[in-house]
């Protein structure tokens, strides 16, 4: 997925804005009833000038001061005020109530769909620019729905009662003020046409913006250990420039197309509407009260103009941020999926690998005609110098990627055919660097399987020995985890991923070097828990440490994407093979010497 983003073109644009709108479909009864307080509060602002012009004329001008019609005259000029007020606030209401359900809806959608993407889709966007999307793109659409769209029909109602009025007052100067609507409607189009270019930099930048700060927060450690805050900081600095620059673009182009240009637009028809009315006055009587009236409509007529031109900015950007939160939305590199009406079920977890190759990028294979089997109740270790493939053979297990050639057989079906709950309900995954969720030690245990028990999860501890350090914690199972349980030693966030995985009790186990960062004071209970886990349960396990598989059934040694050896222990080092080298180095020559004496 690229993530800069191009500029949507007119075509584009349009079509963002009527899939915006659909999004309005499920709300269509609320959208009724709103609409229609809209028009009655539109029309009881229009017809308040045209009262005034009544009294003007009908009274004020031939000095006639009947008191009972004046008396209704005032009152209903004053329940037309007071209903135009309320009514526009219960509107105004609806509109915001429904925007929000909708951009609510939004957020959901594009979460979900990037819930189901594969783990390609992951490996090359970043996970900052995925944020933006998801917050602040999404944002600017509430702003579409909040301050733009409601903010729009409601201008252009008044806008369509004026013109009306307008000619309710007079058809030739209603006719000349209709000649107004299409320089407008120009002058809209120029400033999108301008400011979209602008506006999809400002988010490109912005997403960058995120992605660094993501990056940066996420590997401080590393920042700070390497001294490289000044070089961060200079990046970061850079993009923010950039995006300050583009700001400044826009703001220039708002200060010259938007209401400056339509105050011009206002005070030459204003020239031309007295003008008219001057030569007019040559002729025939002018009535004072049209006048007042006309002159009052056109003020009314260019303000909705005005707000409509001051809000451009937010539609613009609501377009943009829209386009690219569709592009995430309609982008369907989802992850594997069974195949076939087959709904197998694991009762073994007997697994082999079948001819299998496979590469990421579709040029370059990083497995090459992998083949071996896992019994129940057998371990099989692989092993090899990094980039030999280990942790792909535990991808395309696992079904995060799709395989390229070759089969998985899992008691004897086809990877392909089992559900992708089955798998995950029966493939139990370890890895080097446990993930901790921000709640408490039972929430991480459980993570949410409600049909677990607290038993369940005590038992889980037990079994891994976890319990030791859990119930020293201060209230225990509730103790209170921070993100990625940085409070925690690495040997007890270990053992807590050991509790999780163990708790569903898999009937195949995988092991990504599960004992790599373990602490000397934990690795005790970690080895005795692994090797509990272990029993009767397909275990395949990748090691570096040559010294954590010496009892598995089979080794297999990969380098760059094949199987160079396999066997035993013993096996492998009376080959005097690869994985007699990485032994050596691991253990020195003298020990491998005894070893073999």
């Amino acid at each position: 997925m690229q993530h800069k983003d191009q500029v949507l073109t007119k075509q584009e644009q349009r079509a963002v804005l009527w899939r915006l709108l659909r999004y309005a479909k499920k709300h269509t009864k609320s959208l009724i009833v709103a609409f229609t307080l809209l028009l009655l509060a539109t029309a009881a602002e229009l017809l308040g000038p045209i009262l005034l012009k009544i009294f003007i004329d009908d009274y004020l001008t031939p000095r006639h001061f009947p008191l009972e019609p004046l008396v209704w005259l005032g009152v209903i000029y004053i329940v037309l005020h007071l209903s135009s007020v309320f009514i526009n606030y219960f509107q105004a209401f609806m509109f915001q109530k429904i925007s929000l359900k909708i951009v609510q809806q939004l957020r959901v959608d594009v979460f979900s769909n990037v819930e189901r993407q594969g783990l390609a889709f992951f490996d090359k966007t970043p996970a900052g620019g995925l944020i933006s999307r998801i917050t602040n793109d999404t944002e600017s659409i509430k702003e579409f729905y909040l301050t733009v769209l409601a903010n729009f029909v409601q201008n252009i109602m008044f806008l369509i009662g004026i013109c009306i009025a307008m000619f309710y007052l007079n058809p030739t100067l209603g006719f000349f003020c209709l000649i107004l609507l299409p320089i407008i409607f120009g002058l809209m189009q120029l400033y999108r046409k301008i400011s979209s270019k602008f506006y999809a930099d400002m988010s490109e930048k912005l997403s960058q913006l995120n992605a660094k700060m993501n990056e940066t927060i996420q590997g401080m450690a590393i920042v700070q250990m390497f001294r490289q805050e000044r070089r961060l900081r200079k990046e970061f600095s850079d993009v923010n420039e950039e995006h300050l620059e583009a700001g400044m673009k826009s703001m220039k182009l708002d200060g010259l197309l938007l209401r400056p240009m339509v105050d011009l637009i206002s005070i030459l028809a204003l020239i031309l509407i007295l003008s008219y009315f001057g030569v007019m006055s040559f002729t025939s009587p002018v009535e004072i009260g049209v006048l007042y009236a006309f002159v009052n409509y056109l003020d009314r007529f260019f303000e909705p103009v005005n707000q409509m031109m001051m809000r451009l900015s937010l539609f613009q950007q609501a377009i943009v941020s829209a386009g690219r939160v569709f592009k995430l939305m309609d982008y369907e590199n989802y992850a594997p999926a069974k195949k076939g009406q087959e709904s197998p079920k694991i009762e073994e977890g007997a697994i082999e690998f079948k001819d299998i190759s496979f590469s990421y990028d579709g040029e370059t294979d990083v497995l090459k005609n992998i083949s071996f089997s896992v019994k129940k109740g057998e371990t099989v270790a692989l092993v090899g110098h990094t980039g030999s493939g280990k942790s792909s053979i535990i991808n395309v297990l696992m079904r995060f990627y799709q395989l390229d050639r070759g089969d998985i057989v899992i008691d004897g079906e086809s990877i392909h055919h089992f559900d992708n709950t089955e798998l995950r309900d029966n493939m139990g995954l370890v890895l080097q660097d446990p993930f901790l969720y921000t709640g408490t030690i039972s929430s991480n245990i459980r993570l949410y399987r409600n049909q677990l028990t607290d038993q369940d999860i005590k038992g889980a501890a037990e079994f891994v020995r976890a319990n030791e350090f859990i119930e020293k914690l201060p209230h225990s199972y509730n103790a209170k985890v921070t993100e990625r349980g940085s409070t925690l030693s690495s040997g007890q966030r270990q053992l807590l991923s050991f509790a999780r995985t163990i708790v569903t009790n898999p009937k195949i186990l995988i092991l990504d070097e599960a004992t790599a960062n373990v602490d000397t004071e934990t690795e005790e209970a970690i080895q005795d828990a692994l090797k509990k886990m272990q029993k009767g349960r397909t275990t395949i396990a990748i090691a570096h440490r040559l010294s954590t598989i010496k009892e598995a059934d089979q080794i297999i040694v990969l380098h760059k994407g094949e199987i160079v050896e396999r066997g035993n222990h013993t096996e492998l080092l009376e080959q005097k093979g690869l994985y007699h080298k990485m032994y050596l180095l691991q253990r020195g020559s003298s020990e491998l010497a005894d070893v073999n004496h």
